[in-house]
């Protein structure tokens, strides 16, 4: 069993988090690429609302017999894949491509600097264990 599986529900959504983020940054990257191919459609990964769906069933998650029990049950992140769609060019233009690469570059910044956000949160978290692994020295 991997060492994220084992740890607690919030680096096991980190972990989601990035893997999700990762997913984001070749599906922006596939759209800036194709920003000059006709009849292109943008793409775009949808996964926040499911990520927020997930963690409020994590907090309202499975009753436990005494307040400072910590549940064993965490939320099945495997099952969040995100929603893809697609977006229909309706400029006129002529080329019907739908990639606006001064968009896709904002989204490509956003994403890149969420997904550095969660590798930071990641990387306090197993400090943190790695602090208590080692008796607080």
């Amino acid at each position: 069993m991997p060492l994220l599986q084992q740890l607690d529900s919030t680096s096991q959504m980190l972990q989601k988090v990035l893997d999700l983020r990762a997913k984001n940054q070749q599906v922006i990257g596939s759209n800036i690429a194709n920003a000059e191919t006709p009849g292109y459609k943008a793409k775009s990964l949808e996964f926040e609302d499911q990520l927020k769906s997930a963690m409020s069933g994590a907090q309202n998650g499975p009753v436990t017999t005494h307040p400072n029990h910590i549940p064993l049950q965490s939320t099945n992140l495997a099952q969040i894949e995100g929603t893809m769609t697609t977006k229909t060019d309706n400029t006129g233009i002529g080329d019907e491509n739908s990639v606006s690469v001064d968009q896709e570059m904002v989204k490509l910044s956003e994403n890149q600097i969420l997904y550095e956000t969660a590798v930071t949160m990641l990387k306090k978290k197993l400090s943190l264990l790695k602090y208590t692994i080692n008796g607080g020295a």
